[in-house]
């Protein structure tokens, strides 16, 4: 039997809350996954063994590391948002999913790995030195993993809006002609619909058959309860074998966006204009204290939300003068005789500009920071060699945008 290789595991993003096309995860450099089924072993007094065991909800988290590239599509995904500038609040209710399309060396496609309903618990972006490529890494959380295989090896998602008159549509017809019909739930007969979200005003519903929709599995046809115009349906579902559109593909490569964003493409900025030089390093890592909701009487989660927003970025330098401590004294370019690091301001701002190019003419995107307060210093001498200087900042308020005004 032949083996998957990582260059025929096509991954996606799948919008389940949001109204976006579907995106291939580009530029990816490790996508894990790891799953705890919490299952709790029964036991009794007065029997030797074990009676049985509770099956808890699963804790997934999937982490997945991209080249920085310069554009805002996944991050657009990841909140369920088409705005130009993002900020950490709008990754509070968002969620999504990640399918994993997988090929054998012998060109024989094997089944899909699906994580549905993926919320972020936090992400990084990180520069490691002066010749390292930018990264960034996201933690998601979930509680699912499915494998779809054999005659249901193909996941397939309908995004569908509906307009007005619409109260129903047909897999198989009109603009769904070249879309397979949905196989049968192994385990869930009379299932042919796995998940079904409606986004209506902005807000994501998952809906249950019969109450909120009627699907016929013979002919195709969905038909939603008390639909409006510009709801949005997101239908998942099985099947064997793919959209038979000419040239259609779970997975289309990407040779338009950079294949990388390398460090001499980044500029960063302590205040709007202090343009910080020699660093050595630039990590920034976002953290969520999350409250997803589960309920008596169900499996999901049904309500997301985050409790608190932490942000750490820790700069790394070669010591050649006291610029960053002069900023963060108030004090840069004025020559200032003290620099006590008790005086040091507490609402700081930090920006990381992205360019195509290290002549910086055209501006990708870019990461802002606001209110950002210095929590450690450390400086490093070792022997026959440069001395070293960190400072780490610590907030809560990011923003992210293509947009270099909103910075």
């Amino acid at each position: 039997m032949a083996l998957i290789h990582s260059s025929y595991y096509r991954p996606k993003i799948l919008s389940e809350a949001g109204i976006l096309a579907d995106l291939n995860i580009d530029r990816c450099q490790g996508l894990t996954a790891s799953i705890s089924l919490n299952r709790e072993k029964i036991k009794e007094v007065g029997r030797d063994g074990t009676v049985g065991y509770k099956s808890g909800i699963p804790d997934v988290t999937v982490g997945v590391t991209q080249l920085e590239y310069g554009t805002l599509d996944f991050w657009k995904r990841i909140t369920s948002t088409d705005s130009t500038a993002l900020t950490l609040a709008n990754f509070k209710t968002s969620y999504f999913g990640i399918a994993g399309y997988k090929t054998d060396d012998d060109s024989t496609f094997l089944g899909t790995v699906w994580y549905p309903g993926l919320r972020v618990n936090g992400f990084s972006f990180n520069i490691g030195d002066p010749e390292a490529n930018a990264e960034r890494t996201f933690d998601l959380v979930g509680n699912d993993e499915i494998l779809w295989l054999n005659d249901n090896k193909y996941l397939i998602h309908i995004a569908d809006t509906f307009a007005s008159g619409d109260t129903a549509f047909t897999i198989t017809s009109g603009d769904y002609a070249d879309y397979p019909l949905p196989i049968e739930d192994p385990d869930v007969s009379g299932q042919f619909l796995v998940k079904v979200v409606r986004v209506r005003s902005g807000v994501a519903t998952d809906l249950t058959l019969t109450t909120n929709y009627a699907y016929n599995g013979a002919s195709g046809l969905f038909t939603p309860v008390a639909a409006a115009v510009g709801d949005v349906y997101h239908l998942f579902y099985s099947a064997g074998s793919y959209i038979s559109t000419s040239g259609s593909t779970p997975f289309t490569a990407n040779d338009v966006d950079a294949a990388s964003i390398p460090a001499e493409n980044v500029s960063i900025y302590l205040t709007a204009s202090d343009y910080v030089y020699r660093l050595q390093s630039v990590a920034v890592d976002v953290s969520f204290d999350r409250q997803d909701v589960k309920e008596i009487g169900n499996t999901d989660v049904v309500a997301r939300g985050v409790r608190e927003s932490t942000v750490n970025i820790t700069l790394g330098r070669i010591l050649e003068a006291f610029t960053i401590e002069e900023i963060l004294r108030g004090e840069g370019g004025n020559s200032y005789g003290k620099i006590d690091a008790r005086e040091f301001a507490t609402d700081n701002k930090l920006i990381i500009k992205i360019y195509s190019d290290s002549d910086k003419g055209t501006f990708l995107m870019g990461y802002s920071f606001d209110s950002m307060t210095p929590t450690t210093l450390d400086a490093g001498t070792p022997t026959s060699d440069y001395i070293t200087r960190g400072v780490v900042l610590e907030g809560e308020d990011c923003t992210i945008t293509d947009v270099e005004g909103s910075l």
